[in-house]
């Protein structure tokens, strides 16, 4: 058994809040391209060490590693030989530079983390080295490592500029590739390192959603309104609209493009005549409304256009959501026949290391349609609708005297 923090933990909080007030926010963006906050995992390991008893000191005299889980792995798979991750990891730590390709000393001076812990960084493809024998029942090539996102990105063969994903997982995530062009987000988006296959770096820009499938699990042991997830589907059919219902699920807070965490859940709109299936109707809807949030700030950010989006992730599987998602973007949304993108990624970037595939036309011609949701509903309603969700948003913050 083992300890770790996980992307929840709110205990940096008050470090946030110290580099806030220092000034610190704006430079850790331009460098790191993300916006300060506890999500990322650079304050996480300052905690560690300003919390831990002599974990200063041992981190100076080098008994102590830093590392996200993809580095913990390798280092576990080759019996401590490598402390490395890839490009994409590291850009995701708020202590790498995106510009430079190299851990900021600026940011470990804010951080106070010293720069011996951290893991060298190569290219999402690289032949990182080998596997002990044991594990696997003889040596194995770790010919590529990327986070969970850039890898679905990937995954999806979304190499050119303006191609997009969306995962709808419990929480949901939307990239679109802007090629060898860094976007510099002024619309609450993080920058980041997507998969790197060559020495050229390439650049996606990222919106999270914090409660995505999340909700359809709230409404499954919280309000007891269904037995299973795939439930919902089917119970918000049973409506032919949300009947003015309109649901915020800012359980914790909202993540991009709002970065509100005092952010309350809400459920605004509600009648004599509204029903469990209204509610659980507006729940599926929300996960659309903030994803065409996220969509419509990244075409501000970006040069390209986003023609289409790939999805996948468990609550791809729902018709009735990618529909709606489809009818608010006013582009097509495509479901593969295999959502296991992340998947699909990982074994792409090693693959390409050790000479399986040739190269990304290869690759583009692996990822096959499912089925593909066309919009049906006029750019005018779609308008309203998203008005009237910004209008229930601006209802989660309270002011400070009423809290």
């Amino acid at each position: 058994m083992f300890s770790a923090i996980v992307w929840q933990g709110r205990r940096t909080e008050a470090i946030c809040v110290g580099l806030r007030e220092r000034g610190r926010a704006e430079p850790l963006r331009a460098k790191t391209g993300l916006i300060l906050n506890l999500y990322f995992s650079g304050t996480k390991l300052a905690w560690i060490l300003d919390t831990v008893l002599g974990a200063h000191q041992r981190a100076e005299a080098g008994e102590l590693l830093f590392g996200n889980e993809d580095t913990w792995l390798v280092w576990k798979l080759t019996g401590g030989r490598l402390h490395v991750t890839d490009v994409t990891n590291a850009s995701r730590t708020m202590m790498w530079n995106i510009h430079t390709h190299e851990w900021d000393a600026q940011i470990l001076d804010w951080l106070n983390v010293p720069a011996a812990m951290l893991p060298q960084v190569h290219r999402s493809s690289h032949l990182f080295g080998e596997t002990d024998a044991p594990w696997l029942g003889g040596a194995v090539k770790i010919g590529g490592i990327a986070g969970d996102q850039q890898a679905a990105l990937y995954g999806h063969a979304c190499f050119k500029p303006g191609m997009a994903k969306n995962t709808y997982s419990t929480c949901c995530f939307m990239l679109p590739n802007t090629g060898g062009r860094c976007a510099d987000s002024r619309s609450g988006l993080v920058s980041t390192a997507a998969c790197q296959t060559v020495d050229a770096p390439q650049y996606a820009v990222e919106g999270s959603v914090f409660v995505g499938g999340a909700v359809v699990q709230w409404l499954r042991d919280g309000l007891k309104a269904i037995e299973k997830s795939a439930d919902i589907e089917g119970l918000a059919a049973e409506v032919p609209d949300s009947g003015g219902v309109v649901f915020v699920p800012a359980f914790t807070g909202l993540g991009a493009p709002y970065w509100l965490p005092s952010a309350q859940g809400a459920i605004v709109g509600l009648s004599r005549g509204t029903s469990i299936a209204h509610i659980a109707r507006a729940a599926l809807e929300s996960i659309a409304f903030q994803s065409a949030a996220l969509l419509q700030a990244m075409v501000k950010d970006t040069v390209s256009p986003i023609a289409e989006l790939r999805v996948d992730g468990g609550a791809s599987a729902n018709n009735l959501l990618l529909q709606f998602q489809a009818d608010l973007l006013g582009i097509p949304v495509l479901r593969p026949s295999v959502t296991e993108t992340t998947a699909f990624g990982a074994a792409y970037l090693a693959g390409l290391a050790v000479g399986v595939y040739s190269g990304e036309a290869a690759l583009s011609k692996q990822w096959q349609v499912d089925r593909e949701f066309h919009p049906a509903m006029s750019r005018d309603q779609a308008l309203s609708l998203m008005e009237k969700w910004e209008s229930a948003v601006a209802k989660t913050v309270l002011p400070v005297k009423q809290r």
